[in-house]
């Protein structure tokens, strides 16, 4: 009888030591999907928003402990319901055009920030081309969104698109800043430009406080040549990184990073290209004393990554990092473990 009890008495043990191996340690009920990685002791997780192609489901989220390994968030977070619903003069093509997928809603390049009331601000593009707007939305849980809007932004300006608006908040400037790439007209097109066999495009930024009031639409960043996808880091006061996307084809179509002392610019000293030729959406996220830029390898239909310290030296971190298949250009960001279990709970309530 003695050694029965023994007996249950270890297996109890051992069953309590394999559950808190596989327990989420928030206790939301759900098991780690991530067995093996321990979380970090501040109690943030990182959350990284994207969509699938193509773009006609919504916001994704996938969720991770270690900035390396993700998993999905099932479902959908928010649905798209403006935009992509118009014809549009196609200076190209000297005519009135649908755009692709039309009349269907889009949301691409979902960027997230999380302002200082703790109030989470989405901004995305809103269609390929036809589009002199981004599209908004904001929450307070990432679960309940408010009306989605449209914000104009290119309406005197010939360009027919407003593509992968960045959403950055400043604390020292308590602003927000809204960073697009958008097409110029012909008759601005550099000795670089007229290279390429696609449009050229140049980074454009407002500001605000509120998203209800904003600032003038002003010029960001100008290398001379076609570049989108701008994603702004701050790294300490007055030390910021642009990277962005050398969009030029054919050859180059990768990534590179410029440097400032202002969220307003000026940027410069370009640093050297990395990530592969076809890559682009890059987004960042600190691990530790490194840094992680993500990037789409969107020809190879996969996420790659490198790290740095100083961005001017970039180590190749692909066989470090795994993402569910088809996640595309987003932002990442933290919140609490409690902010995931309560998005977790609520999409295994659908």
């Amino acid at each position: 009888m003695k050694k029965f009890f023994l007996f249950l008495l270890v297996s109890s043990l051992l069953s309590v030591a394999v559950g808190a191996q596989t327990a989420c340690p928030n206790k939301c009920g759900r098991p780690c999907p991530q067995a093996g990685v321990s979380s970090k002791s501040s109690g943030k997780v990182y959350l990284f928003a994207g969509f699938r192609e193509p773009a006609l489901d919504g916001l994704r989220l996938l969720y991770s402990r270690d900035g390396l390994h993700w998993d999905s968030i099932p479902g959908i977070i928010l649905r798209p319901e403006i935009g992509n619903d118009g014809l549009f003069y196609s200076h190209a093509e000297q005519r009135w055009v649908e755009p692709k997928f039309y009349p269907h809603p889009i949301m691409r390049d979902p960027s997230i920030v999380q302002g200082p009331d703790g109030t989470f601000h989405l901004v995305w593009t809103l269609a390929w081309e036809g589009e002199k707007a981004f599209g908004y939305a904001s929450s307070r849980d990432l679960i309940h969104w408010s009306e989605q809007r449209r914000i104009p932004v290119m309406t005197d300006s010939i360009t027919n698109n407003v593509w992968a608006p960045e959403v950055f908040y400043d604390e020292q400037l308590d602003s927000f800043f809204v960073i697009w790439s958008s097409a110029l007209p012909r008759s601005r097109y550099t000795a670089a430009d007229s290279l390429g066999i696609n449009n050229a495009q140049r980074m454009y930024y407002l500001t605000t406080k509120d998203f209800r009031t904003f600032s003038k639409v002003k010029p960001y960043y100008d290398p001379g040549f076609n570049c989108i996808d701008g994603f702004l880091v701050k790294r300490a006061p007055g030390d910021y990184i642009f990277i962005l996307k050398d969009n030029r084809k054919p050859g180059f179509s990768n990534l590179f990073c410029v440097f400032g002392h202002s969220p307003n610019g000026p940027f410069d000293h370009p640093s050297a290209r990395f990530a592969p030729t076809y890559s682009e959406g890059p987004c960042v996220v600190k691990v530790g004393e490194e840094y992680l830029i993500y990037y789409d390898a969107y020809r190879e239909g996969r996420f790659g990554a490198v790290s740095t310290r100083d961005f001017l030296h970039f180590t190749p971190a692909d066989h470090r990092i795994s993402l569910p298949a088809g996640h595309k250009h987003g932002t990442i960001i933290t919140v609490d473990e409690s902010r995931l279990c309560a998005l977790l709970r609520h999409a295994s309530s659908r």
